[in-house]
């Protein structure tokens, strides 16, 4: 395998790597508060679970760039694409900005919807708000994976 070639799998790797372990951090953050929450009144499991499960989106744009990677190098049709270096680095930094703004955001992310189920633990009106400020931290996972794939869809090898 050449050096190139080998850059581009660590970018697509870095891409998941980075995205799912900040979702991962970031839902077992929510988890432990709506478990919490639910140890008091079980029934609010319905609200919690969206606020649980709005972390795991930054794994899966992080999968998708992943998947956009192995695919633009030719490792789905078997047809590997030989990469220079300079050409490998370019693939492992269009990586950079879904893995990195994935990590943060997902963590972040859980952090205020953990908050969200504790505002709804006490006022249970006010899971629009709860979900309103969950997804403004998501914002920025977008733009992550939208600069990555502007890059990914002006690459040509």
């Amino acid at each position: 395998m050449n050096v190139g070639l080998f850059l581009a799998i660590a970018g697509a790797a870095i891409a998941v790597a980075f995205s799912g372990t900040g979702s991962a951090k970031g839902i077992g953050l929510v988890a432990t508060a709506a478990s919490g929450a639910m140890s008091e009144d079980p029934k609010k499991f319905g609200k919690f679970i969206l606020l649980v499960a709005l972390p795991g989106t930054q794994g899966i744009y992080g999968f998708v760039m992943g998947f956009l990677t192995i695919q633009k190098i030719g490792l789905l049709e078997a047809q590997v694409v030989q990469l220079t270096m300079v050409q490998g680095l370019e693939v492992l930094f269009m990586n950079f900005p879904i893995a990195i703004a994935g990590l943060f955001s997902a963590i972040h992310q859980g952090k205020v919807c953990a908050a969200g189920v504790n505002l709804i633990s006490k006022q249970e009106g006010e899971m629009g708000k709860a979900l309103v400020m969950g997804v403004l931290v998501e914002f920025y996972a977008v733009l992550g994976l939208l600069v990555s794939i502007f890059v990914w869809l002006f690459l040509s090898f």
